[in-house]
């Protein structure tokens, strides 16, 4: 992949097309079968509409997609960086573009998911980078990273309780593939999670057995700080993970507390 994260990089492929002539019943369940709000409009190989759930919930009725769709359409080069789309999205106040390549061809299907997923897989990184560099210093080491698939059943735990309202959201972004990558030491043979308890969480109720993870492997067998204080703690499974049901999450808490702030200084 290159440096600029392009349009081709993040795309649906896969894109799911109506023509002029489909019944306005059928897209509706096409909507209700795939979870999509909207379809490019086809005929004879070509582009010519858009039909959303806009077109068919606000505009007059028609029996047909030819009488509601959309044909002032915006569509995106696949060469197109991932930033630029999201830009022309925004200000133009659209959830998904047709892609085409360079013969007009329809080649993919870009959507606001794809946008937030391109930003989350480019920000992790980072994250990871700086965590790497710090256990490397804090403990004279060399470590090698790698991403993979875990065993949830295999992770040690190292948060003491996380908050329902984040786990709700965590749960939403497993569901359509959003959630970023867990952060996970192999030392010893162990594999301490250390960033995503959330995640973790959400996918083990959701019934999987795996969670994507950037793994830095420690070859020598210490005993991390993070282990230390769990030990502490007494936390060694998913069972001795609180999950505060009556408490919003800090951030979103302290939030509250400067509004109420705010409305006592008015």
């Amino acid at each position: 992949m290159s440096s600029t994260a392009l349009v081709k990089d993040y795309m649906t492929k896969k894109v799911i097309t109506v023509t002029p002539d489909t019944p306005a019943g059928e897209v509706l369940e096409l909507m209700q079968l795939t979870g999509h709000d909207g379809f490019p409009v086809k005929t004879n190989g070509e582009v010519i509409g858009m039909v959303t759930a806009f077109d068919l919930l606000l505009k007059p009725w028609a029996d047909y997609v030819e009488g509601i769709m959309t044909t002032d359409i915006v569509v995106a080069d696949k060469e197109m960086s991932i930033n630029d789309a999201a830009r022309v999205m925004f200000r133009m106040g659209i959830s998904r573009m047709p892609v085409m390549n360079k013969e007009g061809k329809l080649v993919g299907i870009i959507t606001n998911t794809d946008i937030v997923r391109s930003h989350i897989e480019r920000s992790t990184p980072t994250k990871v980078k700086y965590f790497k560099q710090t256990l490397e210093q804090l403990y004279g080491i060399d470590t090698k990273l790698e991403r993979m698939k875990i065993n949830i059943k295999k992770l040690r735990p190292t948060q003491n309780k996380i908050f329902a309202d984040e786990l709700q959201g965590r749960t939403y972004e497993i569901e359509r593939g959003l959630a970023e990558p867990t952060i996970v030491v192999k030392v010893g043979g162990r594999y301490v999670l250390v960033d995503g308890h959330h995640r973790t969480v959400a996918a083990l109720k959701l019934g999987h057995e795996d969670i994507d993870s950037y793994v830095i492997d420690i070859p020598d067998d210490i005993k991390l700080g993070i282990e230390k204080t769990a030990d502490k703690e007494g936390i060694y499974t998913y069972d001795d993970i609180e999950v505060i049901d009556d408490a919003q999450h800090p951030l979103i808490a302290i939030t509250g507390a400067l509004k109420k702030e705010w409305k006592k200084n008015e």
